[in-house]
Order: structure tokens, then C-alpha cells, then sequence
């Protein structure tokens, strides 16, 4: 019998890791693999050997293997690689090691457009061939099921070793993740601080995300529980500040940078979005309307240290199309919708240049 590497590799790729629901290949779960006539000798990789499914692992993989070999004498060796005691904390991201990039969309105050900023930039790196996801952490007003044309539909529930995993609904090719797919329309939220975090941590360690390049994060205004749990379960990559032009905006826009850029969370800001830059009537193509002012934008980029990734004026299709469940960003015959596309453009570019020069972000620890 001659045992073939890609055959078994195939194989155990079927098997699914209980804690983030993707195969154990993809998760780089398996390592040292070799082959010697009959015997298939392999290391699989856990967070700690008192894993709870250590054993289920264990059955599944062999099971797989002898499935299409059956005379295989296959050896799982259970390896973990948690630090020493003294050791310092891991960089990577551990939390989901199959997401690369996590971007938080935040802004000091309601009513900027953030959801509408966080979707047609999902979709713009989309458009750019890349993997998106889109997590909407705003529990308290969720808005994301609308834009994306969800409403009403409830994402499906999957055993994964006695483990319940959620699997997130998906269109437009993203998969996407919100409270307002689990409550009824008109529903209100309400909350305190410990089972807002449970729920975002839920949203996190629960939910089938696939590998991505990008997971998106929606969250609500301010500088609240929401924000500090999702530093605390993830190491984002990076925020994108969402502000108008208008001066009462941008100050409280500089209350969430600060919170990014404390010392003990240290999340570097990516750029700044200006979103109502201007208004321009369709009957006067040349004239431009500066409703809520200007400058706010590029004042925001110059504080955070960062870029202004693009400036969006007030249009009327920006709002059709998001009630409608039809991002603008979809309307090619839309300039607006050129304008989103730069700004994931630009988002990739400054996201690239964060991940050469400065060091991976770390999750927030509690002490």
C-alpha cells in the first residue's frame, strides 16, 4: 500500500476545528506530517493539551485517514504551543489566526454615516478581488441588515463537536454578522455592560467566519463597552475614522482617536473618511454646497497622524441605496460609487504600509 501526502492532506482537511469552525489545515493545526510505508506520524497543534475536544480531534482525524487507507497506522501527536509562564504575551492574532486584517469603522457621535462608510468599503475591497467580511457591533442600532437587503433573515445554528457555531448570513459574496439578524425590527436593545460584551464576544468566537483578508467592524458611536471588548477579544489591525466637516463632529471624533491611541490599547488609525463633504444638485452639476462646512476631514487626519482616505458628499442615492439593500457602491453608473472604490483602494495601501512598520497589535489585556 502506498500512502499518498496529498491524499491524506485532503483528508484532513475535512475536519473542522471546534473553536473558530474552519478546517484544521487552514488554522495551521497540523504540522510535521510524514509518511513511512503504512504509518502516518503528525503533530496536531492545540491551544493547551487540557483542550476539551482534544479527543474528538484525535477520533476525527483518524477516522478521515483510515477512511480511504484503512491498513494506515496513523500517530496523532497532541502538541500545544502556549507560552512559558514568564514568556511575553503572543502578537498574533490568535482569536481568529484566519482573518488577517481587522479594521474597526468607529466615530465619536451618531449620525455620520458609519455603517454606510463600513458597507460600501466592505464592498469596494470586494470589488478589489479581495476576502470580506463584515461584523455590525453596533448593537444598539444596527443598520447593516437593511444595507446589505437582510432583513428579516436569521442565520442557521452548526453542531461542531457538541459546540453550537452561528453560521453568518452572506451577500453580495460577504459574510456578514449582526444583532439585528437574532431580534425583531423594531426591538430595543437594552443592555448593560457585561452582556454587551458577551455578545460581541460571541460575535467573535462563535460565528463561523470564513479566511478572510479584511473583517470589517461596524461599531456604534462613542467610546463605550462595545469598543474596549472588541480590543480585548481581537488585536485589530487598525480604525478608520468616520467624521463630516462639521467642528462638532470632528471634536467628537478625536474622543474615539484617543481612545485607540491610549497606551494600553494602541490601535493604530488607518485613515479618516469626510463623509457629506458637500452637496451638489444633479440640476447644477457645477455648483457645490458646503451644508455642514469643511476642513474637518483633513483637521481629523492631521491630529490622528494619519490620511484622509476620501472626502463623500451628500447624494441622494447614497440613501436610496441603502434603504433599498442596494449600496451605492453597486451602481456603476453612480460616481459615488468611484469614490467608495478609492477609498478601499486607499484603505489597502495605508493598511499594507501599517502591517511593514509598525508592530502587530496586540488584544487588550485586563488585569
Amino acid at each position: 500500500m502506498s500512502i499518498e501526502k496529498g491524499k491524506v492532506l485532503n483528508a484532513l482537511s475535512t475536519v473542522k476545528d471546534p473553536t473558530t469552525g474552519q478546517d484544521i489545515l487552514s488554522v495551521h493545526m497540523v504540522e510535521s506530517l510524514k509518511i513511512d510505508g503504512d504509518s502516518v506520524t503528525f503533530n496536531l497543534v492545540l491551544p493547551n493539551l487540557n483542550n476539551d475536544f482534544k479527543t474528538e480531534l484525535n477520533f476525527a482525524c483518524q477516522s478521515v485517514i483510515l477512511n480511504i487507507y484503512p491498513s494506515a497506522k496513523v500517530n496523532v501527536h497532541m502538541v500545544s504551543k502556549t507560552p512559558e509562564p514568564n514568556a511575553p504575551a503572543p502578537k498574533a492574532n490568535n482569536t481568529l489566526p484566519h482573518i488577517k486584517n481587522i479594521i474597526a469603522v468607529a466615530s465619536g457621535k451618531g449620525g455620520v454615516g458609519k455603517s454606510t462608510v463600513s458597507t460600501n468599503l466592505a464592498l469596494g475591497l470586494k470589488k478589489m478581488g479581495l476576502k470580506v467580511g463584515l461584523l455590525d457591533a453596533d448593537l444598539y442600532g444596527p443598520s447593516i441588515p437593511t444595507m446589505f437587503g437582510l432583513q428579516g433573515q436569521r442565520p442557521k445554528v452548526q453542531d461542531f463537536y457538541g459546540k453550537p457555531k452561528i453560521l453568518p448570513l452572506e451577500a453580495y459574496g460577504i459574510p456578514v454578522m449582526s444583532i439585528g439578524f437574532i431580534i425583531e425590527p423594531e426591538q430595543a436593545v437594552v443592555l448593560r455592560g457585561p452582556r454587551l460584551a458577551a455578545i460581541i464576544k460571541q460575535f467573535v468566537n462563535d460565528v463561523v467566519w470564513p479566511p478572510l483578508d479584511y473583517l470589517i467592524v461596524d461599531l456604534p458611536p462613542g467610546t463605550g463597552d462595545i469598543q474596549l471588548t472588541l480590543v480585548q477579544a481581537v488585536p485589530v489591525t487598525g480604525s478608520i475614522l468616520v467624521t463630516t466637516p462639521q467642528e462638532v463632529a470632528v471634536a467628537d471624533a478625536v474622543k474615539a482617536m484617543n481612545m485607540f491611541l491610549l497606551p494600553n490599547i494602541n490601535v493604530p488609525i488607518i485613515g479618516v473618511v469626510e463623509n457629506m463633504s458637500w452637496f451638489t444638485p444633479a440640476e447644477l452639476p457645477d455648483n457645490k454646497y458646503l451644508l455642514f462646512g469643511e476642513g474637518g476631514g483633513k483637521r481629523m487626519a492631521h491630529l490622528s497622524n494619519s490620511v484622509l482616505l476620501g472626502q463623500v458628499p451628500i447624494v441622494q442615492g447614497i440613501r436610496e441605496g441603502g434603504d433599498a439593500g442596494k449600496p451605492i457602491i453597486t451602481d456603476e453608473k453612480n460616481g459615488v460609487a468611484d469614490t467608495f472604490l478609492e477609498i478601499a483602494k486607499n484603505t489597502v495601501k495605508q493598511v499594507s504600509w501599517r502591517n511593514e512598520f509598525v508592530p502587530p497589535t496586540e488584544q487588550v489585556q485586563v488585569n
